[in-house]
């Protein structure tokens, strides 16, 4: 079964998408949700492979929640604007689809990506090392151990408790490696959440470091550390 979550702020939209993936057996609609947070809420604990994601709402519009998520599900875009199209393709998004959504148009979508999620192993959510190549040879960092990365020109270093790692890597590929206690904070930042110590509006304190939080991802680093301080 591929778990499905859908997120739009209008009404009438869900409903579409929600009879649509009635009409499928091998779906599975675990949330549907005009909200964004209590979608960013419900992935902490649930697990959802497919989301289908409308661009313009209240509080965080949908590019928003693409640019900020660590290890995010496959996506397809639902919208009624085209403009943001090229842009999507950056984070990973497998299709777009212009409303108002036809059956014929949502159901090539779901062949497009439905294989590969069914036959693609999980990701092992249970290991707790990065594996990198620090030169030339492999090196595993503990999550535990990695305060903040810093995107660094076409490089990024990565702030251990016992020393600095430079690797030719970008933000946007290491996240696919990272748990879900890391949070990207700003454009050339990501932040382990649990060495946060302190929280301002501006910045995050992590072992006397100052990491910058940008208003892009403002609200769902205040939101995912409060998921946090409640466990």
């Amino acid at each position: 079964m591929i778990k499905i979550g859908i997120v739009d702020d209008e009404i009438l939209a869900r409903k579409v998408i929600e009879e649509y993936c009635s009409k499928i057996d091998n779906l599975e609609l675990v949330l549907s949700t005009g909200n964004p947070l209590e979608f960013i809420n419900f992935t902490q604990q649930n697990e959802v492979d497919l989301i289908f994601l409308d661009i313009e709402m209240p509080e965080l519009n949908g590019m928003e929640i693409l640019r900020s998520m660590i290890n995010p599900p496959k996506v397809i875009l639902t919208t009624a604007y085209s403009e943001y199209a090229l842009e999507s393709y950056n984070y990973g998004v497998v299709d777009y689809l212009l409303k108002p959504v036809k059956f014929e148009r949502f159901l090539k979508a779901i062949n497009k990506v439905s294989a590969s999620i069914i036959t693609q192993p999980k990701k092992n959510s249970s290991s707790e090392e990065l594996q990198i190549k620090h030169d030339g040879m492999p090196v595993n960092i503990s999550f535990k151990s990695i305060l903040y990365i810093q995107s660094f020109g076409n490089y990024l270093k990565i702030f251990t408790d016992s020393r600095m790692y430079l690797i030719p890597e970008t933000l946007i590929n290491i996240t696919t490696l990272l748990s879900e206690n890391f949070q990207r904070t700003h454009k050339s930042y990501i932040s382990n959440l649990d060495r946060v110590s302190k929280a301002t509006r501006t910045y995050l304190l992590i072992e006397n470091n100052k990491v910058p939080i940008s208003a892009m991802y403002k609200v769902i680093v205040f939101k995912k550390l409060e998921v946090l301080a409640k466990l």
